[in-house]
């Protein structure tokens, strides 16, 4: 499942640069799918619907940091463990109940969104 920041962040930024396929956004910030990775084009979302990799989204959040769940593989295929979480100083990097996603769907995703 995809890694969440709940409200209990205190926008230390932290997380933010840990983030290899940059899915983590300051609270209010606009994101791309071709943020920090190799997609472009059209790109498939998980809910089925196909976006342009370089159209800006609307944030996630406008009081926090946020991770775009499209984006988030938990670090599978990088590191051992979600490195937003390990660097978190309040702990508020959780995984997302509500976007479950086996290890395989993860590792798929992480090559879908990087060529190399």
């Amino acid at each position: 499942m995809a890694i969440i920041i709940t409200d209990e962040c205190i926008n230390c930024g932290a997380c933010e640069p840990e983030c290899p396929n940059n899915a983590i956004y300051e609270g209010g910030d606009e994101w791309k799918m071709s943020d920090g990775t190799d997609v472009s084009g059209n790109f498939k979302l998980k809910n089925g619907s196909t976006v342009d990799a370089d159209a800006v989204q609307t944030p996630v959040s406008m009081d926090f940091y946020y991770i775009v769940p499209d984006k988030c593989t938990e670090c599978k295929g990088f590191h051992d463990e979600p490195q937003c979480a390990a660097v978190c100083p309040v702990d508020c990097c959780v995984p997302d109940e509500n976007v479950k996603e086996t290890e395989a769907e993860l590792i798929t995703k992480k090559e879908s969104m990087h060529n190399a």
